[in-house]
């Protein structure tokens, strides 16, 4: 295992392509998160543009990562003054994964919103929320620290709330500071919300489209995780993530696959 920045570190090989070599600890049984993957395709994309941030990323994820030696390949759309668009593409065995268009900037930490709406229901204090660490050894709960409104996690106890609501704090364990690369991690860090209406078992991502909104603060994250449709075997998750200033750092919509409901 290693700490979130060497995890997702990338190596240039040539122009437009990248090495990474993928770690099985930000995974759930050999299938990596959603997040994590994003976050080394943002570092490639930053690498290769001359702005800061992921701005905005769309992931299609057409397969299942594995741990291991990934190729990255960067086809710039555009560069111009203010942001940067490339589409990036994780490559294993000679398979397209992940592909992601990749729009940067640079955000200034200082600025202040002209117009923020209203927050959401606050996370309720940290030392009230329960810490939850699923019994199946080393694993992305071992790199995540995250701690749980209580109220969110019924289905935990074969009890779901019927409100597809998950909330919680987030930080990473190897003291790793807030940044666009981690955001990117936060936005996909929640159990499916799809948990809270009764479903079970994995609920793999299709498209997850996510958004720096700005430069976060350190200290904790709150992620607040809500959906709007359950249908056809398909469900929406949409999340939130505040910074420790009370500002909106990140925003991201996913289209999963329903995990098999419970008989």
């Amino acid at each position: 295992m290693s700490g979130f920045g060497e995890a997702t570190a990338v190596r240039r090989v040539g122009d437009g392509r990248y090495e990474a070599d993928l770690d099985g600890a930000y995974g759930f049984a050999e299938a990596l998160n959603g997040g994590y993957l994003m976050a080394v395709l943002g570092r490639a994309a930053v690498d290769a543009s001359p702005h800061a941030h992921p701005i905005s990323t769309a992931a299609g994820f057409h397969r299942v990562a594995k741990p291991g030696p990934a190729l990255l390949v960067v086809e710039p759309r555009k560069e111009g003054r203010t942001t940067a668009s490339a589409l990036v593409s994780l490559v294993q065995h000679d398979r397209t994964v992940v592909d992601a268009l990749i729009i940067t900037g640079t955000l200034d930490a200082a600025a202040e919103p002209a117009y923020a709406g209203a927050a959401p229901a606050p996370v309720p204090p940290i030392e009230e929320c329960t810490e939850f660490r699923p019994p199946t050894g080393a694993g992305f709960a071992d790199q995540v620290d995250m701690r749980f409104d209580r109220t969110t996690m019924g289905w935990l106890d074969g009890q779901p709330s019927g409100s597809p609501e998950i909330r919680a704090w987030f930080r990473l364990r190897d003291g790793y500071a807030p940044d666009g690369h981690s955001l990117a991690l936060a936005v996909d860090a929640l159990p499916p919300v799809a948990l809270n209406l009764g479903a079970q078992g994995w609920a793999p991502t299709v498209e997850l489209t996510w958004h720096m909104r700005a430069v976060p603060a350190p200290g904790w994250l709150a992620v607040h995780g809500t959906g709007r449709l359950l249908s056809d075997g398909w469900f929406d998750e949409e999340v939130e993530v505040w910074d420790t200033a009370g500002r909106l750092v990140a925003q991201s919509r996913q289209i999963a696959r329903v995990p098999r409901a419970r008989s």
